[in-house]
Formats: C-alpha cells, sequence, structure tokens
C-alpha cells in the first residue's frame, strides 16, 4: 500500500487531482469533509471549538455557523491557531484509523490543505503540492465559496507560502488549465509512480 499526501493552498485544486485518482482506484481521506463532519453537533470537535470560540459562532439550531467561524478565525493567526489546534489532533487520529481499517487498498491519498501543520507527511510515501497562480485561485474560491475577493485574500493570507508547501513535496502539480489538462498531468505522474 502506497500513501500519497496531496496539499496546496485554496483554490489550487486539491479536491480536483483526488477526485481523478479516486476514479483511478484510490480511496481518498478527504480531511476538509473530516473536519466538518468533526464540527456537527454529534461531532468529537463540536464541543471543543463552541466553547473556545462561544455562541456567535452558533445557529439558532446549535450547529456551528462556518461562515461566521471563518471570518473570525482568517482575521486573526492567534484564532487560526487555536482552531488548527483542536481539529487536527482530530482529523489525524481519523487519518490513522481508516489506514489500519484500509491495508488493503493499493494506495490511499490524504487530501490535506494543511497536511505538513498538521504532521500527516510522515504518513506519506510520497507528497504532492498542487499549484495554481494567484488569480485563477481567487476566481475558484469566490465561485465555490459563494464569498468576495476580499474574503478569497483574506483566507490567502494566513496560508502557508507555496515555496513552504513545495519544500515537502517530491511532486508539484501546476493545475493553471482545464481539467482535461489536469487529468493528462494526473495520470502521467501515477504512472511514473507506477500506482496503476
Amino acid at each position: 500500500m502506497k500513501i500519497i499526501g496531496i496539499t496546496g493552498a485554496s483554490g489550487c485544486g486539491k479536491g480536483a487531482v483526488a477526485q481523478i485518482m479516486s476514479h483511478k482506484g484510490a480511496l481518498i481521506l478527504d480531511c476538509d469533509k473530516i473536519a466538518h463532519d468533526n464540527m456537527e453537533p454529534s461531532g468529537i470537535a463540536y464541543k471543543d471549538i463552541a466553547e473556545a470560540f462561544g455562541s456567535e459562532i452558533l445557529n439558532e439550531d446549535k450547529t456551528i455557523n462556518r461562515k461566521a467561524l471563518g471570518s473570525i478565525v482568517f482575521n486573526d493567526s492567534k484564532k487560526l491557531s487555536l482552531l488548527n489546534s483542536i481539529t487536527h489532533k482530530y482529523i489525524v487520529e481519523a487519518i490513522d484509523r481508516s489506514i489500519a481499517l484500509n491495508r488493503d487498498k493499493r494506495f490511499i491519498v490524504i487530501d490535506a490543505p494543511l497536511l505538513v501543520e498538521a504532521g500527516l507527511q510522515s504518513r506519506c510515501d510520497s507528497v504532492w503540492a498542487v499549484y495554481a497562480p494567484v488569480e485563477m485561485r481567487i476566481e475558484r474560491v469566490m465561485s465555490r465559496d459563494g464569498i468576495d475577493r476580499e474574503s478569497a485574500l483574506l483566507r490567502f493570507k494566513n496560508q502557508r507560502s507555496f515555496e513552504d508547501i513545495k519544500a515537502y513535496a517530491d511532486v508539484v502539480i501546476t493545475n493553471d488549465g482545464d481539467l482535461e489538462k489536469l487529468e493528462k498531468k494526473v495520470e502521467e505522474i501515477m504512472n511514473n509512480k507506477e500506482l496503476f
């Protein structure tokens, strides 16, 4: 079994790379999805987050308003660090459990924007960093999350630079075209890494 970590900043196309790999037989462990599940009222991180950030981040039905939480943490690097310190430990536990339960898989992909920050690169046989030009990333994030340009740039401000991310990667994928172009690149890398 091989474990591939995919990382990169918001809007670079990590999810698209993971999707392509899932069509080729990879089991995808999506850290954003794990984090969102953990934030549900029945989730393992809910109580810690609600206590740390207070009632202002809760909807009327007591679910966490991720947009409200995002506007707090993307404006304050200390609060972002606090959120990450709460969520990362639970994400890592979930990833470790999934790896242990899926030892029979040929390869597993950990899709994690904060792969390095969470220490998950240590679980990977190979780390792939996905890059896209900043204007392209802004457009993608605005379209995907329904936010304005200023909010997108605010998210980018607190993220690790691509130069930092690249230092941990043995594969760099530039995602500056359409899906077909990206698919060809990913398939070529998978062939070279003998993942087929």
